[in-house]
């Protein structure tokens, strides 16, 4: 293994002090609970916006705290759940009086520990929604339960956010942040696993010329593995389940998410995605936002994330709203 790294149990709090020192106008690192929290004064009567996970998939979440997103993320070890305590002190960081948001994504770790921070705040008074996501479209609907949350917990996140920085109550952006979920699909692949900073080994090996199909972001295998195929027939891959399951119809309007996990070239990540848009508009749906980049990852993984999100005219009003964070500006 060769990182650019100290002591590999520093690895997490050293990149969270390196993202506060990078962004002091943004964020703040709380170091005694290993949260990061938005700087900017949210004001009184604002949802809070809370999410956290195990490190490993930046940008996601700490990426992610300031103006028109989260108020406080809480990172985990790499790839495990944050504690409760860690959720605890960043829930009553982000309560500005009007009840706080959890975004959760839908492994096991998390949803026990957000749920047990929820279960005591509630004894002290702090109104808390939940939110879970689980948009992995790998999954067939008769596994639903298992479906991990993926690339539309960023889409939650601003969107959600957006809708808690005009002053809408907890209700309604728990619902909003509901139908961005009901209204996703994500489908990842991987051309190699990830190496664990704490081990310095692969999460598993993948012989050369074959690739993970169905991968999430926690350096775990998909559900297949098969020949390497051209980017095209990659991208009928990732988008079959994704158009079905969405129920596309021509007419309709999309928000595309193409994720890198974190070693993917940017020339193979744009071409990904010019196959994508190119399967959308002759299936007659209309990509109307896209974003392309490293927006949730799995530490050095070579791989993609596709999440679709079939848009509707408020949410497309409110992806667009301005975000001023470490990792999604713009607008402000």
């Amino acid at each position: 293994m060769q990182k650019i790294m100290g002591d590999a149990t520093t690895v997490v709090p050293d990149y969270l002090r390196g993202l506060a020192a990078a962004h002091p106008d943004i964020v703040e690192y709380d170091p005694v609970h290993r949260i990061v929290v938005r700087r900017a004064p949210a004001g009184p009567g604002k949802v809070g916006l809370v999410s956290g996970g195990g490190s490993g998939c930046e940008p996601l979440h700490a990426g992610y705290v300031g103006l028109g997103m989260l108020d406080a993320a809480c990172p985990g070890e790499v790839f495990s759940s944050p504690v409760p305590n860690q959720i605890m002190a960043a829930t009553r960081r982000a309560d500005h009086g009007a009840g706080v948001l959890y975004v959760v994504k839908n492994f096991g770790g998390e949803v026990m520990n957000f749920g047990l921070a929820a279960e005591i705040l509630r004894r002290e008074g702090v109104r808390i929604e939940k939110v879970l996501v689980d948009d992995d479209a790998s999954f067939p609907p008769e596994l639903a339960a298992r479906r991990r949350g993926l690339g539309a917990t960023v889409l939650v996140e601003k969107i959600a956010g957006a809708a808690a920085e005009q002053g809408r109550p907890l209700d309604d952006v728990a619902a909003l942040a509901r139908r961005v979920v009901g209204r996703s699909r994500t489908f990842g692949v991987a051309l190699s696993s990830c190496t664990h900073p704490k081990t310095g080994r692969r999460t598993f090996d993948l012989p050369h010329g074959e690739y993970e199909v169905g991968v999430g972001i926690g350096g775990d295998r998909g559900h297949d593995r098969r020949p390497l195929p051209p980017v095209d027939e990659i991208a009928d891959v990732m988008l079959k389940r994704i158009i079905d399951e969405l129920q596309l119809r021509p007419g309709n309007q999309v928000l595309v998410l193409l994720s890198g996990l974190g070693a993917t070239p940017a020339i193979e990540l744009y071409g990904l995605f010019a196959a994508v848009r190119d399967r959308l508009v002759k299936h007659g749906v209309e990509p109307v936002r896209s974003l392309v980049g490293d927006y949730i990852t799995s530490l050095d993984s070579q791989g993609a994330l596709l999440t679709v999100l079939h848009a509707d005219e408020e949410l497309l009003e409110l992806w667009d709203r301005p975000v001023h964070t470490a990792s999604l500006r713009w607008g402000a």
